[in-house]
């Protein structure tokens, strides 16, 4: 598998996730953090702009545009600086999930992330389970999605 397929796989497995886990809003709504999100938990939109309640209807199709180009330009490469010790494209798209759901500033900063990149893989799905709270509780859609990721490694 060249380079090249090995990161589309990624992207593919891990747009997958995102859009099984995040759901798809056509209409602007306050995700649960309170910022403005649309379509696939997209907070701004392809020009950069951010995303307000504002904002008029998108179609399915321009969901699906801005959960690509997220996907692509901004959380694989985050993770393929963060976590060089990749060596499967599942594991990748796990990952990029994981930053697509919590950041790219969780990632640089996680004990996930050392894991990772010192090849400990039997020790990280225990650190993906870490990743389940919301508000102070735990939130049974992150449980769900972190196990997916975790089906993953």
């Amino acid at each position: 598998m060249t380079g090249a397929e090995f990161r589309a796989l990624a992207v593919k497995v891990a747009a997958a996730l995102a859009r099984r886990f995040e759901g798809l809003y056509l209409r602007p709504y306050l995700c649960p953090a309170g910022v403005p999100t649309i379509g696939y938990g997209a907070t701004y939109y392809l020009d950069g702009r951010r995303v307000t309640l504002s904002d008029p209807a998108i179609t399915r199709a321009t969901a699906e545009v801005m959960l690509l180009d997220m996907v692509r330009r901004v959380y694989l490469p985050a993770v393929l600086k963060l976590c060089q010790g990749v060596d499967t494209p599942e594991r990748l798209a796990a990952l990029i999930d994981f930053a697509f759901n919590l950041g790219a500033g969780n990632l640089r900063a996680s004990t996930l992330r050392r894991r990772v990149n010192a090849g400990r893989w039997d020790d990280v799905p225990a650190e993906f389970r870490k990743w389940v709270r919301g508000g102070g509780r735990v939130l049974r859609g992150l449980v769900r999605r972190r196990e997916a990721e975790v089906a993953l490694i």
